[in-house]
């Protein structure tokens, strides 16, 4: 999601109480089943989903609900092939955003963010325009007054690649999209729970936007995650937190 992880939590936190919790679990859910179709129904043998499953249990689904996706999942045959999409392009004030699609039909999907970008006053851009300034990896996101020496302490020892310190006291660990998984759960047996953890694309430098760009790159997003097909949002845009929590 946008920015730092700021977008992402608080977005992330508000899901489990908002309207649009039906719409978060059937895109979570739709994410298992594909990664349930294209790589078998065991999370132990299929990375993809056991990130789809960890990820839809961290945003409440519940885990016999998951379940049943996934046996539904593995015992259909598709009627309709769902792809993986990747859409990239400029938000207000010329910020790079990424949109991850899973559809049944290109052109409609095309259409639908093509139109969102547009009238936030962006542009979709071609593959490649962006995604240069992203990097592809693991992201563990802790809150402001957690225990720093605990995090860095058994993020070393899981073999996370960094520990950043953000300016508003929040703590990320950045590991490799391999290690993210080991890293995660030396976390949590240390009783370390992050309120974000994501492979992710984090941008490698973040762009402040401010006034009228900042609510139009916040209307921008809210368009995209109303589409169905739309699965995850990356941003390089820093927001200010009082237009993000509006």
């Amino acid at each position: 999601m946008a920015g730092h992880s700021k977008w992402a939590n608080i977005r992330f936190r508000k899901s489990a109480q908002d309207a649009k919790r039906g719409k978060l679990f059937t895109k979570l859910l739709r994410e298992v089943s594909v990664a349930t179709r294209e790589g078998g129904p065991d999370p132990d043998a299929n990375p993809r989903l056991r990130l789809a499953f960890d990820r839809a249990l961290d945003a409440n689904v519940p885990k016999d609900t998951i379940e049943r996706a996934i046996k539904r999942a593995a015992g259909e045959v598709a009627l309709s092939r769902i792809e993986q999409v990747r859409y990239e392009g400029y938000g207000p004030g010329g910020v790079a955003v990424m949109v991850d699609c899973m559809t049944d039909n290109r052109n409609r999907t095309a259409a639908d963010v093509r139109y969102a970008f547009s009238k936030a006053g962006g542009n979709l851009g071609t593959d490649g325009s962006v995604a240069y300034l992203f990097n592809h990896l693991g992201q563990l996101s802790f809150p402001a007054g957690a225990d720093e020496d605990r995090i860095v302490e058994a993020a070393v020892e899981a073999g996370a690649e960094d520990v950043v310190t953000n300016p508003d006291g929040s703590v990320d660990v950045l590991t490799s999209v391999g290690g993210f998984a080991q890293v995660k759960k030396t976390l949590l047996e240390a009783g370390l729970r992050p309120e974000y953890a994501e492979v992710t694309m984090r941008p490698c430098v973040n762009v402040a936007v401010h006034s009228e760009d900042a609510q139009r790159t916040v209307q921008l997003f809210e368009m995209l995650e109303e589409l169905d097909d739309v699965q995850r949002i990356y941003s390089n845009a820093d927001l200010p937190e009082e237009v993000v929590e509006q």
